[in-house]
């Protein structure tokens, strides 16, 4: 029975510690962020708001904060937008630009094509080279 209670309590260190380091990660990428999107996460993470409490100070509902903090959150520790980060030397503003608005901000073609001045069919053209010169860049590892 203890070594069992002392197998759970190994577990449960080992869940923390990855939670934390999560945090870390999340925290030293809080500067890709900008306007509403980076104050949001500020909140979250460095104040320990609840989603509750951000939800009244914004005036929306839980679900949307906490929907918003996942989406966000996924797009901090995805790689896509990272391995753009990585490759910078590569890509030109403008496709650092579309790169940033597609894989963290997560907006839509016909977004992305408003904001930058381009057609959809550009902006697809564009993205479709980003990943291919990231996939070059960046082999993906043997399994």
């Amino acid at each position: 029975m203890s070594q069992m209670n002392g197998e759970i309590a190994e577990r449960v260190l080992e869940v923390k510690d990855s939670q934390r380091g999560r945090m870390d990660v999340l925290r030293g990428r809080l500067g890709l962020l900008s306007g509403k999107d980076k104050v949001l996460m500020t909140m979250y993470l460095e104040h320990g708001n609840s989603f509750r409490q951000i939800a009244r100070i914004r005036g929306v509902s839980e679900t949307s904060v906490a929907r918003r903090v996942h989406q966000l959150t996924e797009r901090l520790t995805d790689g896509e937008f990272l391995m753009c980060v990585r490759t910078r030397d590569k890509l030109s503003r403008r496709r650092m630009a579309i790169a940033r608005d597609a894989f963290l901000l997560g907006l839509s073609l016909k977004q992305i094509a408003g904001k930058r001045r381009m057609s959809v069919y550009a902006v697809r053209k564009e993205l479709t080279r980003i990943r291919k010169l990231i996939k070059q860049t960046n082999p993906a590892p043997d399994r």
